[in-house]
């Protein structure tokens, strides 16, 4: 029999959160308590935000219902296992959809598990291995943590940082939001040795701790940290001009061109031509180019000419080779 009041409610509230209905009589039996009792720790609960529900009937049942609030949850210990290593292979892999909420949520729990279960998540993860796409790009738990903890209290930052040719540096910035873009995260921050907004990947980021020196949100220019940071990459990605002449009227290829090529220009009637930059890999860029359905002749810059050449020269080879199987 659990004597103690709030221990008793905790207890009640864990039942109770298992998606089913719970006769009152079993709940009395499982807390050791009268059904009276039972009665009054659910109207405590009710008082506290919880919205648990009663149906009529011989041993009358409650139940847990969904809300217009989200109350506390109460998690046993399987239950926080369970959550924060799959928050932690998240958060570590920036896998798309996993954004700051996650981060914030393995933050908080982090920061109140028991020793114990703290163990048994690090444990089962050091022994696991996921697989991943891409640049291999992987983020630890702990540096997230750090961060998300630094934004929501406003805290300064101080990390080691690796930028994108190598050269090493120490950074004291006052954070303002992590961002997940599917494949990478960043951290968007006022960089105070700078006295200016810059974005971190956070992959190459060390030895994230924050200061303890609180600071006053300042004004983001755009605004929203997710428009910032692709502002930011667009004004380090590296661009070319092409130009490209297209061997069918101006109205059908503008059709299917995408808006950032801009309006093609007719020659002809029967050809048209489209002049403008682009950020995209060229060998990416050949194959758009390709797909869109239109005889084409690449004009500049010689490197796409180049590539373009090559890929006819691999693609006519390729469909040779398939003629003769069989």
């Amino acid at each position: 029999m659990t004597t103690d009041t709030p221990a008793r409610l905790l207890q009640l509230l864990s039942l109770l959160q298992t998606p089913r209905e719970w006769p009152g009589g079993e709940l009395a039996d499982r807390l050791g308590v009268s059904r009276r009792t039972v009665r009054r720790d659910v109207d405590r609960l009710r008082e506290l935000g919880y919205p648990v529900q009663a149906s009529m009937g011989a041993d009358g049942g409650y139940r847990l219902v969904a809300g217009k609030a989200m109350p506390p949850l109460v998690l046993d210990d399987e239950e926080a296992v369970a959550i924060a290593v799959g928050l932690r292979a998240g958060a570590g892999h920036a896998v798309e959809g996993v954004d700051e909420a996650s981060v914030r949520a393995l933050a908080k729990l982090e920061q109140v598990l028991p020793s114990r279960l703290r163990h048994r998540v690090s444990t089962l993860q050091a022994a696991t291995t996921p697989l991943t796409s891409g640049d291999g790009a992987t983020v630890t738990p702990e540096t997230l943590t750090v961060m998300a903890s630094a934004v929501a209290g406003n805290e300064r930052l101080r990390f080691a940082y690796r930028a994108r040719d190598g050269a090493d540096s120490r950074r004291h910035c006052e954070p303002y939001r992590l961002v997940s873009t599917g494949r990478r995260w960043y951290l968007v921050a006022y960089d105070l040795d700078r006295a200016d907004w810059r974005t971190f990947r956070v992959d190459r980021v060390q030895e994230p701790f924050a200061t303890g020196a609180r600071f006053a949100p300042r004004e983001l220019p755009t605004g929203d940290a997710a428009e910032y940071l692709k502002q930011s990459m667009q004004r380090r990605q590296e661009t070319y001009t092409f130009e490209v002449t297209f061997a069918a009227p101006r109205e059908v290829v503008a059709a299917r061109l995408p808006a950032w090529f801009g309006s093609p220009e007719a020659v002809d009637e029967h050809s048209c031509r489209v002049r403008a930059s682009t950020g995209d890999a060229v060998e990416w860029f050949a194959v758009r180019l390709a797909v869109l359905g239109y005889e084409f002749t690449v004009h500049e810059p010689p490197e796409l000419v180049e590539y373009v050449r090559e890929l006819g020269a691999r693609l006519t080879r390729a469909a040779g080779g398939a003629e003769g199987c069989g």
